[in-house]
């Protein structure tokens, strides 16, 4: 057994209310999500039921205003419930991330008329998201995305296309779509809130995936789906702008989430070579692990206090989106490395399912990818450093 048994993050909260709320999100990890995580993951469940009992406990909405059954918290303080949530289980803490992607289009770019219609039953009412902008053949370029939305002869809008590696395609109420409304290129999309059971609406069978089996990634069909012109979030042309405004706070959430893999396999490889003994001595006591421990848990502190950093900019009204871009790929790069030394760490026994890092390291690539690949998110920075490339 190990003789010095990993100790929750010592974070720096600035309310008691902050304090109860990171305690409540713990209790809720350590009862409904940590024991049945490994299982689940395996058998490819989806935790439903975990997302009911979050949206009741009132975590489904932390970020967005209270009139409409939001948290009114400060990103600072959601993404480090986001953390707290990968830690337990990839699946829970990126399933809030996309839910919250999915809210932002109407909570930021909606009527008052639309927000009161449909906000609080998304962020409170236990309805769970997606957020449909990738496509087979629009991946990092989405702006050449095909799916289309043109008017009938109603005054509404008929959706035909396909998007891909949507997460909750086929278990979603809602999905936050991007449709070509216009011409070529970023100008010509609007967004389109689009309810699951509308007619038309079909999703494939879940991607067969390395990691995070228990979270359905797929593609989602629009087979000529008829919505009214009240579902149209935003102006027409507007929809790519609220498309990448959505995805500079989503990658802070998938930043703070690949914090919270890091953070979940450094305290089991600590709990690991505290507990376990080689030649008469624990393999903690070597100097060459103990470098391997002390370098994982600085990563992850730096990769904290840049997903931090960048919150509170954001928090503050600020300009934060190459701030973003930085924390998902120092964070996200992160997680990879602190998972695959974790494996190192626990030897033969990390490749075996009977301990959770061989998870946690196949759950940590695809962080990697989502929301923007990392060598995109390098594009970005440099776009803030040195300007847009020239031709």
């Amino acid at each position: 057994m190990p003789d010095r048994a990993p100790q929750p993050v010592d974070r720096q909260l600035p309310t008691d209310e902050a304090r109860d709320l990171i305690s409540l999100v713990r209790d809720i990890a350590q009862r409904e999500i940590v024991p049945k995580a490994a299982e689940e993951e395996d058998a490819g469940h989806f935790p439903r039921e975990v997302f009911a009992l979050l949206s009741e406990s009132g975590l489904l909405g932390l970020p967005y205003d209270s009139e409409y059954g939001g948290g009114d918290q400060p990103y600072e303080i959601y993404l480090q419930v986001l953390e707290e949530l990968a830690a337990a289980r990839l699946t829970v803490g990126l399933g809030v991330s996309v839910h919250s992607l999915s809210c932002h289009a109407l909570a930021n770019y909606g009527t008052k008329e639309q927000q009161v219609e449909h906000l609080p039953a998304m962020l409170g009412g236990g309805l769970l998201g997606a957020y449909c902008l990738s496509e087979p053949a629009s991946g990092s370029d989405a702006a050449s995305l095909r799916t289309k939305a043109v008017r009938d002869g109603d005054g509404g809008w008929v959706i035909t296309g396909t998007k891909a590696w949507i997460t909750h395609g086929g278990v979603a109420d809602f999905y936050t779509v991007l449709a070509r409304t216009g011409g070529e290129g970023a100008r010509g999309i609007s967004a389109f809130l689009v309810p699951g059971d509308a007619e038309g609406l079909s999703a494939a069978l879940p991607e067969k995936k390395m990691g995070m089996k228990g979270s359905p990634t797929a593609q989602v069909h629009f087979d000529g789906v008829r919505i009214s012109d009240d579902r149209r979030i935003g102006e027409e042309g507007q929809g790519f702008a609220i498309a990448l405004s959505a995805l500079d706070s989503g990658r802070l959430g998938i930043a703070a989430c690949a914090i919270g893999v890091a953070q979940a396999a450094l305290d089991e490889a600590v709990a690991y070579a505290t507990g376990r003994e080689q030649f008469g001595r624990r393999i903690a006591d070597f100097q060459g692990l103990r470098f391997m421990l002390a370098d994982m848990a600085t990563q992850i502190e730096a990769g904290r206090a840049l997903y931090l950093a960048a919150a509170r900019l954001r928090d503050a009204g600020r300009p934060f989106a190459k701030q973003a871009a930085m924390a998902k790929l120092l964070c996200t790069d992160a997680a990879m490395k602190v998972t695959t030394d974790a494996v190192q760490v626990l030897g033969g026994y990390g490749y075996t399912a009977d301990f959770p890092v061989e998870r946690l390291m196949r759950e940590a690539k695809v962080l990697q990818i989502v929301e923007g690949t990392n060598q995109i998110q390098r594009m970005v920075i440099a776009r803030h450093l040195a300007g847009p490339e020239t031709r």
